[in-house]
């Protein structure tokens, strides 16, 4: 889904193309208590900024696979949460919580939430408004009885959307075009054309939307690969490892 995304391994390049951002595998104090200080100023934080901050939320190393993908959405979604033009919206909190519960399959569960949590907060918005009101829109979108349902001439929440986009006040994102998918998805709506309508009426490219979602599932299909080669990986130094120190009981055997 995320067209830009800019990793550094050689495998996970080939999920998307570089993305501008200022890098750094660590954060200094200094840096961190400046994010501290933006946000109590109520300025606008910088990249770096929403970085350190996020970094100071989850203090555990987060392994590369992992936290190169993070950090890149993270990058993306501070330029979309602070361009003048963002507004929060339920769709764009299921297609965020959708996405992480996707990138972040491999991890222990509480280690998800504490990441999830932690980004969230780094953007200064609430973890658990996402989570509220993406659980909320899944139960509407499986409770949705037909299309219709999901249109905005007979569903509140997405006639919003549909008047902000004609208005020129709507900011498309790449997790609004998530959670639209995930929307219909959950309805059993899975057809093409379920999703052209959808788009068509709230009034977003088509185009886009499509392009978005296939990067996205190429994401996840790459990410799946690159656990596969690391599980593999793992599996072969662990066998190295109990072959070594059976060869090294067995010599120690045999001196005695």
């Amino acid at each position: 889904m995320f067209a830009s995304l800019t990793i550094k391994s050689p495998l996970a390049r080939t999920i998307a193309a570089p993305q501008p951002a200022r890098r750094g595998a660590t954060v200094a104090a200094p840096r961190a208590a400046r994010a501290a200080v933006v946000a109590m100023a109520g300025a606008v934080p910088t990249v770096a900024d929403t970085k350190a901050k996020f970094m100071s939320c989850f203090k555990k190393p987060l392994p590369s696979l992992y936290s190169t993908v993070v950090l890149e959405l993270l990058v993306q979604q501070h330029l979309f949460r602070h361009n003048e033009s963002y507004s929060y919206t339920p769709v764009q909190a299921l297609g965020v919580c959708s996405v992480f519960d996707q990138i972040l399959v491999g991890l222990p569960e509480a280690e998800q939430e504490q990441v999830f949590t932690a980004y969230i907060q780094a953007l200064n918005e609430s973890p658990e408004q996402y989570r509220k009101d993406a659980a909320a829109l899944e139960e509407q979108a499986k409770a949705a009885a037909s299309l219709d349902n999901l249109l905005p001439a007979s569903n509140a929440m997405m006639a919003q959307i549909a008047e902000s986009v004609s208005n020129g006040q709507f900011l498309y994102t790449k997790f609004f075009a998530v959670g639209v998918f995930r929307m219909l998805e959950l309805a059993g709506l899975k057809e093409p054309a379920h999703l052209q309508s959808v788009v068509k009426a709230i009034g977003v490219p088509l185009e886009r939307v499509n392009a978005d979602l296939v990067t996205y599932k190429g994401i996840l299909s790459k990410l799946k690969m690159a656990k596969t080669i690391m599980e593999e990986f793992l599996e072969r130094e662990r066998k190295k490892q109990a072959e070594r120190q059976a060869e090294k009981s067995a010599k120690a055997e045999a001196a005695a």
